[in-house]
């Protein structure tokens, strides 16, 4: 279908599971709008539009091809399944920390789970995994989440962005000087390595891998508990181990995915879906959101969160083909040792304002809420006060 972006800008939305499967793997639909969207090569569509960051951004977020299996394989080797599995340690004492904090609570007293867990977590995860000082995480998570604010205007866009590849810049500066065991100093030794030393693409391919490990995780926490919550069956199921939490994460990536739309595609030729034929130079939005509620993939129930669903796992949360997101096994550990720790340590937790409407994130990228206030019914203590990431009650 067609629909208009902020700032007038056509497009055409694919809200299907399986033409969206399609399509992300289909080489007619590019991601680079310097060589394959028309309105942005003739300045129809402008650097001033609220947008733009996420276009003109090079990387292998917005590559094609040859280019983009380069830049990919820049960075492909510094995501390997042993580095994220080595991770866990961290993820669980982070988690434990967090929870240590949460059950200093009175049982009554409201709290944000979305800033007090969710937000944290996983920025001090992705921070200590790319090096970045603890001194700068909170600014550099608050400007992400500004940035991915679809409403937000190009003149705070241009200064939060200005803020953002200052505080890049220095910490490429900082890893030439001090390299160490972390992905900043990695991606600086494989832009070296290769010769090409181009600063600008190190530095949005910075923003890309980060902005990534850290939206999509905090939107699938806060997204998860909140349908725990307010489904005390499946919650029910998951603790008595008739499903696993593994479950509930990939039912809520099908079901309220951590962004609610891929940007952008742009058909390098002609594209004939049967019903429509998408014309060669247009921009094209996947619907994740569209395509986890499908009804012709997840049958008529597509709207009702269900972990034994057997399509729980048939979603487009990570993308599809050649830009599958190569940090989807690490926000997936993230979440599931989140959510065991979470409920084993606070078996009574719940919402703060039972059957209040919850604000949405002011974006269609970034699917969460703005808060998520909750109240934790006391706490079970573990070791020395600690959760037990994993335990079941």
């Amino acid at each position: 279908m067609r629909i208009e972006l902020p700032g007038g800008v056509p497009a055409w939305s694919v809200p299907g599971h399986d033409t969206g499967r399609r399509l992300l793997a289909d080489p007619r639909l590019s991601k680079d709008p310097e060589r394959h969207w028309p309105a942005w090569i003739s300045g129809e569509v402008s650097a001033d539009w609220s947008l733009s960051m996420w276009v003109s951004i090079r990387s292998m977020f917005t590559a094609h091809g040859a280019e983009h299996a380069r830049l990919r394989g820049l960075v492909a080797s510094s995501f390997t399944a042993r580095r994220t599995e080595a991770m866990r340690p961290a993820v669980e004492n982070a988690t434990a920390e967090l929870l240590d904090r949460l059950a200093a609570l009175p049982p009554g007293q409201p709290f944000d789970l979305r800033a007090e867990f969710a937000v944290p977590l996983p920025a001090r995860i992705i921070c200590e995994l790319f090096g970045v000082p603890a001194e700068t995480r909170g600014e550099l998570c608050a400007l992400f989440d500004r940035l991915f604010e679809t409403s937000t205007d190009i003149e705070e866009v241009r200064h939060c962005a200005g803020v953002l590849y200052g505080l890049l810049t220095d910490l490429v500066a900082a890893k030439r000087r001090a390299p160490g065991d972390d992905l900043t100093s990695g991606l600086v030794r494989a832009w070296q390595a290769e010769g090409r030393c181009d600063e600008q693409e190190l530095l949005d391919t910075l923003v890309h891998l980060l902005s990534a490990g850290y939206e999509t995780s905090v939107n699938l926490i806060d997204h998860a508990v909140h349908a725990l919550l307010t489904h005390p069956d499946q919650l029910a199921l998951v603790r008595a181990g008739g499903a696993s939490w593994e479950d509930a994460v990939e039912e809520t990536l099908r079901w309220q995915p951590p962004a609610a739309h891929l940007l952008l595609r742009y058909a390098v030729e002609d594209v004939d879906l049967g019903d429509v034929v998408i014309p060669r130079g247009d921009a094209v939005v996947i619907s994740v959101a569209g395509a986890g509620r499908d009804p012709g993939t997840h049958g008529p129930d597509a709207d009702a969160f269900d972990v034994t669903r057997p399509t729980r796992r048939t979603h487009l949360s990570f993308g599809h083909g050649a830009h599958h997101c190569l940090g989807a096994p690490l926000a997936r550990m993230e979440a599931v040792i989140a959510l065991s720790a979470l409920f084993e340590r606070f078996p009574h937790l719940a919402l703060a304002l039972p059957g209040t409407e919850l604000r949405p994130l002011a974006s269609f990228i970034s699917n969460g809420h703005r808060e998520l206030p909750l109240v934790t019914g006391g706490a079970r203590r573990g070791p020395a006060g600690a959760s037990r990431p994993g335990d079941r009650p």
